[in-house]
């Protein structure tokens, strides 16, 4: 009878030791995910900044070339 008590508490100790070690795997792998995550955030905010600059950039280029072929169709005078 004493056998089994020790074996059933051995086993129950090493089963919370094993849940314990998965616990703490899941926790840095939480971890590890939130700072990609964060990471990955601060790229999409960098890239999205871009893109608007870019944009208005280009919104200025189209339509400073539309302002120069209209003054070109109006009949000012290209320095060419």
């Amino acid at each position: 009878m004493r056998r089994i008590a020790v074996g059933a508490t051995v086993g129950g100790v090493l089963l919370i030791v094993f849940l314990v070690v998965v616990l703490i795997i899941q926790f840095v792998q939480m971890g590890v995910k939130s700072s990609e995550e964060a990471e990955l955030r601060e790229n999409i905010e960098k890239y999205e900044q871009a893109i608007e600059a870019d944009s208005k950039e280009l919104d200025d280029y189209k339509y400073g070339s539309r302002a120069y072929y209209d003054a070109l169709m109006r009949g000012w005078k290209s320095k060419n």
